[in-house]
């Protein structure tokens, strides 16, 4: 039994040593939920591994809880969409530099017919005022999220604060929120990728889109090692540079679900 143990561990020994180091460098990025439920990361980030041989682990969470994740050092870098609050995350040195990346919009869906009339607003403050006089269901994230943060911001420009049973704060992520609504139906704040890939629409549709504000730019941000020395700063960097580079860029351009871009680059 001893030799057959030795034997074994010393396979073992020479299997890891016969791999690349490379290979079996990994680092953890903590992004929003929209990278993984759109299909985003499942495209780039094996180009990335094979160019590099770092292995990218995500924890997809909404960007408040991604960059709360930062903040505590569990994850090497983070990849979001909520600039004010990116800009705080480094600002209070728990990023070392923000970045451009890529940017979409979002959009309100809502139930076939528009029972609230969205679709004949100015605004996307105005339809969001449209959704809340009328009474009809609206299902928000409620999770503190990027595209939480910009519904808030829209009810904040509609002078309102929802409440009531027509509002439904789900505390997940945009891909279950969306299930909630197809399912109530109820209309929802959506970013455009993780609408445009998402399966179960039902009777949901796109109600109103375009308005300006509804612009939603993706940042990346290494977490900063001088607050949290184990942090994986030259592989998170090499990360960050590849996804702003040329290969990286194109990627990003190059995915697509059913024949439409769902994001767009935006490195400067």
């Amino acid at each position: 039994m001893t030799i057959y143990r030795s034997a074994v561990l010393g396979f073992l020994s020479a299997l890891a040593l016969s791999v690349p180091a490379a290979a079996q460098d990994f680092i953890t990025v903590a992004s929003t939920t929209s990278t993984e439920n759109s299909g985003l990361f499942g495209h780039i980030l094996p180009m990335f591994q094979t160019e590099t041989g770092i292995e990218v682990r995500v924890i997809a969470q909404g960007t408040g809880q991604a960059l709360e994740t930062g903040r505590r050092g569990d994850a090497d870098v983070v990849f979001v969409h909520a600039r004010a609050a990116e800009e705080k995350f480094v600002a209070e040195g728990y990023g070392v530099q923000r970045f451009d990346v890529m940017y979409n919009d979002f959009v309100i869906v809502g139930p076939a017919g528009d029972p609230a009339k969205t679709k004949e607003a100015a605004t996307a403050a105005a339809a969001m005022a449209a959704i809340a006089a009328s009474g009809v269901a609206f299902a928000s994230r409620g999770d503190d999220s990027g595209t939480h943060v910009a519904e808030k911001a829209l009810w904040k420009a509609a002078g309102l604060e929802p409440s009531g049973a027509w509002y439904l704060s789900t505390g997940s992520g945009m891909g279950a929120t969306l299930n909630t609504a197809a399912q109530v139906p109820a209309y929802a704040l959506a970013d455009r990728g993780t609408w445009l890939s998402f399966a179960n629409p039902g009777a949901l549709e796109i109600m109103f889109e375009g308005d300006p504000v509804m612009f939603n730019p993706y940042g990346i941000i290494l977490v900063n090692p001088a607050k949290h020395p184990h942090v994986k700063a030259e592989q998170g960097q090499k990360f960050i540079d590849w996804v702003v580079s040329e290969a990286g860029q194109q990627a990003i351009a190059g995915f697509s679900v059913n024949g439409k871009q769902l994001f767009f680059p935006g490195a400067q």
